[in-house]
């Protein structure tokens, strides 16, 4: 069993890494999706690429937490409640939705994004299933809990909510991109990418622990750069995209 020193310690590096990779995306497009490319090698099929990379996430996090000691608690029982519903529909409904027949991602991009949730998944499970302190009585009414319940519904909702909007719009047309509108589309580019973070924000807060802190820093650092890639995507594709919208946050990015 890791030590909560030496496990703190390894939480602290993956923030940390986080951390210096961010600037580094700003520079660097993500090669899938609408941005996919040959250039970075061998490609896999899009759907498969999906399960691939997000299983492990939901697998190591359930497993670990059932596993260890921590799940009579009621507070890692919603923990787990709200990460098996997240991670399920990414892994395993989401690939079955999305209408990207023929499409492809590179290999090396779903190997990277397999490696990211095996260690978050891992380092998350792990800490609630051996390493989480008893929470104090009244945590369950506490604002941080409900709050962050709160939260993490809110976010699960927006970002669903214009997903679908997406998947439509790929259904639609003959290319697979349109402008998209409604909801949150008035006021960015990228409501759903918003609607994750308000998501792990909120799982960060009702559960007030470094792992889930460490994948809030994470949850930034990948798609608010993913979110400006987007947006200089559809300004350079249509003319006519609307000006007032922002990237990601309403009114400042």
């Amino acid at each position: 069993m890791i030590s909560l020193e030496n496990f703190n310690l390894l939480v602290y590096i993956w923030m940390g890494t986080a951390l210096i990779l961010f600037p580094v995306m700003l520079f660097v497009t993500v090669p899938y999706g609408r941005h996919s490319t040959k250039t970075w090698g061998p490609m896999v099929n899009n759907r498969l690429g999906w399960f691939v990379m997000e299983f492990p996430a939901l697998f190591l996090f359930v497993f670990l937490t059932l596993k260890g000691n921590g799940f009579p608690q009621y507070i890692v029982l919603g923990a787990l409640i709200l990460w098996f519903i997240h991670y399920f529909h990414r892994s395993i409904i989401f690939p079955l939705r999305i209408h990207t027949k023929g499409k492809k991602m590179p290999l090396v991009i779903m190997l990277f994004a397999l490696f990211f949730n095996f260690v978050n998944g891992g380092i998350n499970g792990y800490w609630f299933g051996y390493l989480s302190p008893a929470y104090p009585e009244g945590w369950l009414s506490s604002f941080q809990f409900i709050g962050g319940v709160a939260l993490f519904v809110i976010g699960f909702l927006i970002n669903q909510y214009h997903d679908r909007i997406l998947i439509m719009l790929r259904k639609s047309s003959a290319n697979g991109y349109k402008v998209p509108y409604g909801g949150l589309f008035r006021y960015v580019s990228c409501p759903n990418f918003l609607g994750e973070i308000i998501e792990w924000a909120g799982f960060a807060l009702m559960t007030w622990c470094l792992p889930s802190l460490s994948f809030f820093v994470w949850t930034l650092a990948n798609l608010v750069p993913r979110a400006l890639d987007h947006h200089k995507w559809y300004k350079s594709h249509f003319k006519d995209y609307p000006k007032e919208r922002k990237a990601i946050f309403p009114w400042v990015l």
